[in-house]
């Protein structure tokens, strides 16, 4: 068996990206309307959102996708309120890749991204019971700042959304 190749996502891997999403992200925990995501992937093509992919053999085994933002400065530290900031949009990986540490190096390799591009602050959020997630964002150093009812997104369970943040010490 082929090594995982890790690398950043291109235009032409948008359809599969997409399959990929609704065949193996699909949970009582995510909220993935279908317009929407897809609206989200496809940015990718113009470069407003951005992605990291893990595939071996050619196949897409999970995908970690995030965007520059502006739209937590109310959780900025003063200092940096009016600076640009990062969203970790969409985490998914394939259901037979589940629990061998793929979800935390794909995360770790968007977070490297956006250290590189300078951004100081990394935004992510799940359903507050989302246990497979929490590990996942606490493994790669993100803290919960605030957790919401959030009843349009999260219909199930507890109905609230727990917001994490990275931030990144130059």
């Amino acid at each position: 068996m082929n090594e995982l190749e890790l690398r950043r996502a291109v235009a032409q891997d948008i359809a599969g990206m997409t399959e990929l999403i609704f065949a193996h992200g699909v949970t009582p925990w995510n909220h993935l309307p279908r317009a929407e995501v897809t609206a989200h992937l496809q940015a990718i093509a113009e470069d407003s959102v951005q992605a990291v992919l893990a595939e071996r053999d050619g196949k897409l085994l999970g995908f970690v996708s995030f965007e520059l933002s502006r739209q937590f400065a109310r959780y900025q530290p003063p200092q940096r309120r009016e600076q640009v900031h990062a969203y970790i949009c969409e985490a998914v990986i394939h259901r037979d890749m589940a629990g061998q540490g793929l979800g935390s190096r794909l995360l770790g390799e968007a977070v490297n991204c956006l250290v590189e591009q300078g951004v100081q602050d990394i935004y992510i959020d799940r359903h507050e019971e989302n246990a497979a997630s929490a590990g996942m964002m606490r493994k790669a150093g993100f803290v919960e700042l605030d957790t919401f009812a959030d009843p349009t997104r999260r219909p199930n369970g507890s109905g609230r959304t727990t917001l994490c943040c990275l931030r990144i010490h130059p």
